[in-house]
């Protein structure tokens, strides 16, 4: 039997909340020239479409870079975190906002955000997409949050189970047969 998907936010919500965000961030960004660093491979349409919607006057300047850490097997955090693919462009001195997927148990983000603080930006935050409403392991600030969900495995607009569903323009529960 296969997994079932049960949609959970639609595309264009996200695309509205998307947009809400951007130009939020853009309003109080403390730079002219402020860097988006997104966490592969799942914020990768969430950071697409922030930087769709950032305002126009200051869409020359905005930068983004991504890193790539692994934390997860299938529906489980494994409790390491590995960097695949580190961010190229300099940190230091720079207003820095990670761009995640999901806050989930913390472990994730807290790495991230002690390996880029060790690079001296000017000022570090946190946009999510998405964050649970449960207790983490270790509590991480989001600056930004897109919507607040539940203790729910979900896929699609970047999150993946085993590497399938994140192309699904939506936000869906996975269901797992029993």
């Amino acid at each position: 039997m296969e997994p079932q998907t049960i949609s959970l936010i639609a595309h264009g919500a996200i695309e509205t909340r998307a947009a809400e965000m951007a130009h939020q961030m853009a309003e109080e960004c403390l730079s002219e020239r402020p860097l988006l660093v997104g966490l592969l491979n799942g914020a990768a349409p969430f950071l697409m479409a922030l930087v769709r919607h950032w305002p126009a006057t200051m869409q020359a300047a905005l930068e983004y870079d991504f890193i790539d850490v692994k934390s997860y097997v299938g529906t489980q955090s494994s409790g390491q975190v590995e960097v695949v693919k580190d961010a190229r462009i300099d940190l230091a001195g720079r207003d820095v906002i990670v761009v995640e997927d999901i806050v989930d148990t913390g472990l994730t983000l807290h790495y991230v955000l002690a390996l880029f603080q060790k690079r001296r930006p000017r000022s570090l935050r946190v946009c999510s997409l998405l964050k649970k409403r449960v207790g983490r392991r270790y509590e991480v600030p989001v600056d930004y949050c897109g919507f607040e969900i539940d203790d729910l495995f979900v896929v699609g607009f970047g999150l993946d189970f085993n590497g399938a569903y994140r192309s699904l323009n939506h936000i869906a529960v996975l269901k797992l047969p029993d």
